[in-house]
């Protein structure tokens, strides 16, 4: 079964009681010091945290250094140094080396020809990328502006809404109060008949005594 959704509404161009008594407010704000503070934990409709980069170890392990400050690691410039074996040095030390030798090259061409790559295109799809990046920021500026205006139109019409009914409201408590008013004002001649009817049947018994 669904749960039952909780209205809450309030009235703040209505109710201006506290701006109106002072000492009022007070003791509101003596009352809120009162009531113990609110839990540590979120509202149970409030939905758990996002975890991102679950399957990305590597970018979740990058996540977790930003965000707790740590400094970066330093890039090991040695893959990129070409040590020569010490003299006279064994074949398998020149070996390697001829083979560290290859990968500087085969690096250093492939650095030349992204440069080359970088040179022919790259200008063009920074600007696409630029592009695009304008056309979000210009749409997510249009979409924040219709926000802000239903939230103004919509805490306009709430201010009207219950501006026109607090005055309903207002002639309402004012002809209630003179209904009370008048209900005791006729309670109260009620009243004043009764004892006068009492008075007047007991001065006729007194009469009646009288003439007999």
């Amino acid at each position: 079964m669904a749960e039952p959704t909780e209205l809450l509404e309030s009235l703040p161009y209505y109710d201006d009681d506290l701006e109106q008594y002072p000492w009022l407010k007070e003791k509101v704000d003596r009352e809120f010091a009162r009531q113990p503070k609110p839990p540590p934990t979120l509202h149970p409709r409030v939905p758990p945290a996002y975890e991102l980069f679950t399957k990305n170890p590597l970018l979740k392990a990058e996540l977790e250094r930003v965000e707790s400050h740590t400094e970066a690691p330093k890039l090991d410039t040695l893959r990129y140094q070409l040590p020569a074996p010490s003299a006279p040095g064994t074949d398998e030390e020149w070996q390697a080396a001829l083979k560290n030798a290859h990968a500087q090259l085969e690096h250093q061409r492939m650095r030349q020809t992204n440069l080359t790559l970088l040179q022919t295109y790259g200008a063009n799809a920074w600007r696409i990328h630029n592009y695009l990046l304008e056309a979000t920021v210009k749409q997510t500026e249009s979409a924040l502006e219709e926000l802000k205006q239903l939230t103004v139109d919509v805490n306009r019409e709430r201010k009207n809404t219950q501006t026109k009914l607090g005055k309903q409201l207002n002639s309402l408590e004012t002809r209630w109060t003179e209904l009370i008013s008048n209900v005791l004002q006729i309670e109260l001649a009620n009243v004043a008949l009764d004892a006068e009817v009492n008075a007047l049947n007991a001065r006729e018994a007194e009469l009646a005594e009288m003439n007999r």
